[in-house]
């Protein structure tokens, strides 16, 4: 007898796992990716500058949140999402110290003087020459003084499309500041019309509002310096950073592991600024603190600019890079970078071995991620505008001050947004805020806008877009789910069949194998850079393929093939961040669940007995009076729960072929839509029989008409005219013409077929009129 177990061969894969493989910014390939520590990933994502409401461009944070969850949800790594606020910037700073003096300013103007008017037109002026010269041609440029009686010739320039065109090519915000002029005119004509008139304050204050756009930068530019208090700007950041999380909880945008703002870590970037000059790569001019460009790329194991080295000696992303209060300085080079700022009056500072001063902007994320990360981290990722110069110098720096030659291995960059074919713009008048498009379409299917597109593509969100491939996705999703629950209850209810027969044939296994087919492709669909619109076909494509078996296989379905397949897709779906759902019911979301005590029960299912019980009362009633319409009057009762009485409750009852309705719950606006469109095509229907049974009948009054004349009559006059004939025959019947002569055999067989024909006619005229005696 054997005692040892008999050798067991391995077995031998056939087919290759796929492995993930990333865009990477910094080959401007595919390539694998390959984590530092294991399963752990660590990822960096630059957070939003906070002084304006969220924008559809934050909705890149939407197509970073797809990839987040990709990783983790699918792939399974353990990811230490890291994200920064921007709450201390050039921007901000402006944008709180303009309100600040706008509101104070606003205050203490209450009556209409032509003191106010006059600092109104100044500001207009200076307006106009700083910014909406900057986009007109030089034949068009606005000699100083001549501004107001040079305006009405460039509005109607403004009118000429070419025209305008053209402006913008030189300055794209060239719209958005013309508007502003504009409008700013138009109230200072209004308000030289008022003065000397008796005006109350809220004439004053729609003035003072209507030039807010000229007025604000121009209380800035005289009284910004007097501006000192550090918590104006806080508050305005402060506020501006709720609102964005708002948005992005709207948008179903997953929280950071890990959240970091620039004021909470100035000391970390004194230090680090420190450490980068004591290495050599930066130096001090008047306070303020650059790094040495040319110094770092020509050390040995550095290079400056890896993501687009093209792009070094490109002055207007170099000096945007700087910040709108960066004024010139002694810099080394055009491209190196503030690191520290020295503060002027009216901007926030903390104390430097330099001086007072503040956070540049590109050290601030090297700091944050540095304190979380240390030297190195897996992913770094934002929007491709950020590339050049904010990701190159990120990098530099923080390579410059770790001393290491490569302090990112893998960069993703979102590609930019277009809303209907156009970057989004103020200017361009296609900016929209997260509020206002969230109030036009729901969340999942702006997801589902962003995971039909390449996320490092150019993003193109248009209105087909919403209402073609996303309506039709989400709508062929819904129904799928929905008939896939309607089926489960209903087998629920009738219980397991008892036919001793397994239903698993070659359809079931060919279905099967479309599953597992399917789920191969997805993972190489995401393995492939996170191909979406190639896995959300994938989806598609499933589901199609087991809506095709439902419809085809009857009483036949094996439910457990069909559950498989809708559970594994509202996996995938609720992955991709498409539903509220997080466990594994059938489904992309889930009705909230919740115990007997935390809702009112009563409100909830009072509308629902109410209706079964009306519905049992009129079938009771109908079988109480034993009527012999009682099996029709039973049928409409059915009919009127079905159309009438459920509807409004979110409920779908689908007659089917065994006599059993399919129940759903679909949401009640659908139904609703649904139901009216079936009344109106049936109303159509109805008045267009209406309309072809009274043409019948017009027709048939015409017929008719024609037999009021008997026979006899039919040849006399005034039937005919008068000495048609001269004799006739006792039936009235013509025997000579009008000249005596007797009538040809042709004439008389005329005559003959028109007597009898008119003698039939007058027949149903006289049987129709003692009809309508009766």
């Amino acid at each position: 007898m054997s005692v040892q177990q008999p050798v067991w061969t391995p077995p031998v894969r056939r087919k290759e796992i796929p492995v993930l493989k990333v865009y990477n910014s910094l080959t401007r390939s595919k390539t694998e990716f390959v984590p530092i520590n294991g399963n752990l990933v660590k990822w960096y994502n630059c957070g939003p500058t906070v002084y304006d409401a969220s924008h559809m461009g934050h909705a890149s944070y939407v197509t970073q949140d797809i990839l987040r969850r990709i990783m983790t949800d699918y792939f399974g790594y353990d990811v230490h999402f890291v994200m920064n606020i921007t709450d201390i910037d050039d921007k901000i700073i402006l944008r709180a110290r303009q309100n600040y003096l706008f509101d104070n300013f606003r205050a203490k103007h209450t009556t209409l003087t032509p003191e106010l008017v006059d600092l109104v037109v100044t500001a207009w002026t200076d307006y106009v020459q700083l910014k909406v010269s900057k986009g007109l041609p030089e034949s068009d440029k606005i000699q100083v003084g001549q501004e107001q009686t040079a305006w009405t010739s460039i509005a109607a320039r403004f009118q000429d499309r070419a025209w305008r065109q053209e402006c913008l090519k030189r300055d794209e915000k060239f719209e958005m500041h013309f508007s502003a002029a504009n409008k700013t005119l138009a109230a200072i004509e209004e308000a030289e019309k008022s003065l000397g008139n008796q005006t109350g304050a809220d004439v004053t204050l729609k003035f003072i509002d209507a030039s807010k756009d000229v007025l604000a930068p121009a209380l800035d530019k005289k009284e910004g310096s007097t501006v000192t208090d550090p918590s104006i700007s806080r508050a305005t950041a402060t506020y501006w950073e709720a609102e964005f999380f708002k948005d992005m909880r709207r948008l179903r945008v997953r929280e950071p592991d890990t959240l970091t703002r620039v004021t909470e870590y100035v000391p970390e970037v004194v230090s680090f600024v420190e450490g980068i000059v004591k290495n050599g790569f930066a130096y001090e001019v008047d306070g303020s603190i650059y790094f040495d460009t040319r110094a770092f790329d020509k050390s040995e194991g550095h290079d400056y600019a890896k993501l687009e080295p093209w792009s070094k000696g490109n002055r207007e992303l170099l000096e945007e890079g700087e910040g709108a209060l960066s004024a010139g300085s002694a810099r080394r080079s055009a491209a190196d970078f503030a690191l520290w700022k020295a503060s002027k009056p009216g901007e926030p500072s903390w104390p430097s071995p330099w001086g007072p001063g503040r956070p540049g902007w590109h050290i601030e994320c090297s700091v944050m991620a540095s304190a979380i990360f240390g030297d190195s981290m897996d992913i770094h990722s934002g929007g491709i505008d950020l590339a050049f110069p904010h990701h190159d110098n990120e990098m530099a720096q923080s390579e410059a001050y770790h001393n290491c030659s490569a302090w990112v291995n893998y960069f993703i960059h979102t590609g930019h947004l277009h809303i209907e074919g156009l970057k989004m713009s103020k200017s361009l008048k296609n900016f929209i805020t997260i509020d206002e498009i969230l109030q036009k379409y729901s969340a999942r299917q702006l997801r589902l806008a962003f995971l039909t597109q390449l996320w490092n593509a150019k993003i193109d969100f248009s209105e087909s877009l919403m209402t073609g491939d996303v309506r039709t996705i989400e709508t062929s999703l819904n129904n799928f789910f929905a008939n896939v629950k309607a089926l489960l209850n209903q087998a629920q209810v009738d219980g397991h069949p008892l036919d001793a027969q397994h239903r698993f044939r070659d359809v079931e296994r060919e279905l099967t194998d479309r599953l597992h087919h399917s789920q191969s492709a997805f993972r190489a669909a995401l393995c492939d850079s996170f191909n979406t619109p190639e896995a959300l076909n994938i989806l598609r494509e499933l589901v199609s393929r087991t809506n095709v078996y439902i419809n085809t296989r009857g009483p036949n379905l094996d439910l457990g093939v069909i559950e498989r397949i809708a559970r594994w897709l509202g996996r995938m779906l609720r992955m991709f961040g498409l539903g509220e759902g997080e466990t594994s019911e059938i489904g992309w979301g889930q009705e909230q669940s919740y115990e007997d005590g935390s809702v009112n029960r009563e409100e909830i299912l009072m509308p629902y007995i109410r209706a079964l019980s009306s519905f049992r009362d009129g079938v009771r009633k109908v079988a109480i009076a034993k009527g012999e319409n009682a099996l029709k009057d039973i049928l409409a009762l059915c009919d009127r729960l079905r159309d009438t009485d459920l509807v409004p409750l979110g409920v779908a009852l689908d007659d089917v072929e065994d006599g059993k309705a399919l129940v759903k719950l679909v949401p009640p606006a659908e139904l609703i839509k649904a139901r009216e469109e079936k009344r109106a095509q049936a109303e159509a229907k109805a008045a267009k029989k209406a309309v072809a049974i009274e043409a019948e009948r017009q027709a048939k009054l015409v017929k008719l008409e024609k037999g009021r004349t008997s026979p006899q009559e039919l040849f006399r006059p005034p039937n005919v005219p008068e000495g048609t004939y001269t004799t006739w025959d006792e039936n009235g019947i013509p025997l000579t013409d009008g000249e005596g002569k007797e009538l040809s055999k042709n004439q008389a067989k005329k005559v003959q077929k028109a007597y009898s024909d008119q003698k039939k006619r007058h027949e149903e005229f006289l049987a129709w009129q003692r009809e309508q005696g009766n």
